[in-house]
């Protein structure tokens, strides 16, 4: 039965990297705001940014869902900040009969720390893809909206510690 996994984690974590690892696992599509968001406006942040990001996390959603019921696995890289979101798409998905798992890209706050700049830095140097740069300002406020997710909330918790590498 194919399934929709869906990813919860704080901006620059590590959710694409935990894909891009688990794609062939679960022989999945990685469906990625980000990279829709890129293609679509190319990152930008001007005052239609919400709105656009709301309608276009609606929109995946539902295709992730019409695609888990066409028989494919979706890794679905939403971030889901807040309870209230990742409850919501639970019960989204439960509502419309598509299993989905939810996994944490839990990241301690020095490695955070060190994605943060080496993303800063591709960016810079022009290498930075459908990144965005992330200014103190901006990282403060999207800070401000993270909220943890316990371990009842998620079925699979990735740790990312890169000071033990």
């Amino acid at each position: 039965m194919s399934k929709a996994i869906i990813l919860c984690g704080k901006i620059c974590s590590g959710k694409s990297f935990y894909s891009k690892r688990i794609k062939d696992e679960y022989n999945a599509v990685i469906i990625s705001p980000d990279e829709a968001t890129y293609e679509l406006i190319d990152n930008e942040q001007g005052e239609f940014y919400n709105v656009f990001s709301e309608k276009l996390n609606k929109y995946l959603t539902k295709k992730v869902g019409e695609i888990v019921k066409a028989g494919a696995n979706v890794i679905f890289e939403r971030g889901l900040w807040t309870r209230e979101s990742r409850i919501e798409i639970k019960e989204y998905y439960q509502s419309i009969g598509v299993d989905c798992e939810l996994h944490y890209v839990c990241v301690d706050d020095e490695s955070w720390k060190k994605n943060i700049e080496e993303r800063n830095k591709r960016i810079v140097e022009g290498k930075g893809g459908s990144d965005f740069f992330l200014d103190e300002g901006l990282m403060n406020k999207l800070q401000s909206k993270w909220e943890e997710p316990t371990e009842k909330e998620v079925d699979v918790i990735y740790r990312v510690d890169r000071t033990k590498s």
